[in-house]
């Protein structure tokens, strides 16, 4: 389950939250990055752990990526305050300072350091770092935006996203790589409305959180372990229904927030970053559906004696949240008509 946190940890917690409101209330880049830097200094405490060497290491690794991105976008700010302003030099500054912040939220081209780090991290770190820590760099990207720069940064993750969890195992990767082919709908839906992506924002830490908290019940982090472990068929049911609606499955809640934005882009004439953008959910849904088949046809009948047992209360969590997921249709619905 997620941990409960001691008094140490519940600190860093609260100026780990502080520190984004401090980031995205400020009204100059100086605020922004003592902002940012507040932030990396109070996750680093959370997901470090002396007693696990991949914790410390991926702690180690978060802190000198977040430190690189951190003197880039420095070095931005300074060079737009003391240079004379004209187009070209805007563009430049716009990329530079875009480039950062893809860098601290882990998006394609500098995505590198992402899967590596959360294979090293707890679920409920996990959970952290693909919504919370998405929150203040998107902010922050959406003042000083580069449409051009976006929309190709945009088809990158998409693409990187849906192809790079193809050949993976480890569940955390899945997910890491997940969070990436998303991050490409976080961006367009920002370059649409603040509001489009908090719904979106919403939508997915709603999704994610549910995944998280069910793996992290059931100590899992590779893809095997969904085969073999045994517990009632309704259950396992109910919460591979959230991979489907990860993937943007159109009756579930995942597709509610996409649809708008699909919707978007094809009245705007996008229609070749909308059938990218399409293209790759279907290659994500493709290797979701693929673990889902092999869920439930695999039946290890020398591993029955591994029975568990889930007490009333999370089942009925579980199930509410995976309801919700199922009867995404109807509320989008809805909102619509």
């Amino acid at each position: 389950m997620f941990p409960i946190f001691n008094s140490n940890k519940m600190f860093f917690f609260f100026i780990l939250f502080f520190s984004t409101l401090i980031s995205i209330s400020s009204n100059s880049w100086l605020g922004c990055w003592i902002g940012l830097e507040i932030n990396l200094l109070s996750f680093i405490p959370l997901i470090s752990n002396p007693k696990n060497m991949m914790a410390s290491e991926a702690s180690l690794k978060y802190f000198l990526v977040q430190t690189i991105a951190s003197i880039n976008f420095l070095f931005s700010i300074i060079l737009s305050l003391i240079l004379v302003k004209n187009f070209y030099l805007d563009n430049f500054l716009s990329i530079m300072i875009n480039s950062s912040l893809l860098m601290k939220m882990g998006s394609t081209p500098f995505h590198f350091w992402f899967p590596n780090i959360v294979e090293g991290l707890s679920w409920f770190n996990n959970f952290i770092l693909m919504t919370w820590q998405k929150i203040t760099p998107m902010i922050l990207l959406s003042y000083y935006i580069n449409m051009n720069f976006i929309f190709i940064i945009v088809l990158i993750n998409a693409i990187i996203g849906a192809i790079g969890g193809l050949n993976q195992t480890s569940l955390r990767k899945l997910m890491a790589f997940s969070s990436i082919n998303n991050l490409s709908w976080m961006l367009v839906s920002i370059m649409i409305s603040e509001n489009l992506w908090l719904f979106f924002l919403t939508m997915y830490s709603f999704i994610i959180s549910s995944m998280c908290f069910f793996f992290s019940m059931l100590n899992m982090f590779y893809i095997n372990q969904l085969f073999i472990i045994n517990i009632n068929y309704l259950i396992k049911f109910f919460f591979l229904i959230n991979f489907l609606s990860l993937g943007g499955l159109p009756p579930f809640i995942g597709f509610f927030p996409k649809w708008i934005i699909i919707n978007f882009l094809l009245m705007n004439n996008f229609y070749i970053i909308s059938f990218i953008l399409v293209m790759m959910s279907l290659i994500l849904l493709f290797f979701y559906i693929r673990i889902i088949y092999s869920s439930f046809l695999f039946n290890y009948m020398k591993l029955k004696w591994m029975k568990f047992f889930i007490k009333n209360k999370l089942l009925y969590f579980i199930n509410m949240l995976s309801f919700i997921s199922i009867s995404g249709m109807m509320i989008s619905t809805f909102f619509f008509f």
